[in-house]
């Protein structure tokens, strides 16, 4: 039976007996849509790398990618793992200060190489789908995203 266009009442025959409008065939109003992520699930998960804490956060907070397992987890690793590199610098800088040990520069120079090597690595291999559970924060990253 079809619908008028203006008021959306039931319509009987070529005009709406409630308003007069010709008759048409609207469809009465459905809910909302569903909207799909619009970013891939390896895309989403490379992103959450790439400004540590700040994609971190901001994909655990967006509404599509939080409830999406895979996601959640390397957004929870690369934040525990930003968060241990800051630890680790201030720890650094401390030691460096207080102590006056200069070779502390060095092997912290060499501990940035080492960080940039691995977030690069953890950026690519979220983006070809692989997940790489890190060694301490890995199991933490996995149980906080409920995997």
């Amino acid at each position: 039976m079809p619908f008028c266009a203006s008021c959306g009442s039931q319509v009987d025959g070529s005009f709406c007996a409630k308003c007069g409008a010709r008759a048409g065939t609207a469809v009465p109003a459905s809910g909302p849509a569903v909207q799909a992520a619009p970013l891939a699930d390896n895309v989403a998960s490379a992103l959450c790398y790439v400004l540590g804490l700040i994609t971190g956060i901001i994909f655990l907070v967006l509404a599509p990618y939080n409830k999406n397992p895979k996601v959640r987890f390397h957004a929870f690793q690369s934040i525990f793992l930003h968060a241990g590199c800051i630890a680790l610098a201030i720890g650094l800088n401390i030691v460096v200060s207080i102590l006056h040990l200069w070779s502390f520069l060095f092997l912290g120079s060499i501990v940035w190489l080492g960080f940039f090597i691995l977030w690069i690595y953890l950026i690519i291999q979220a983006y070809q789908g692989n997940t790489i559970e890190l060694p301490v924060i890995g199991p933490i990253a996995r149980q906080q995203a409920g995997v």
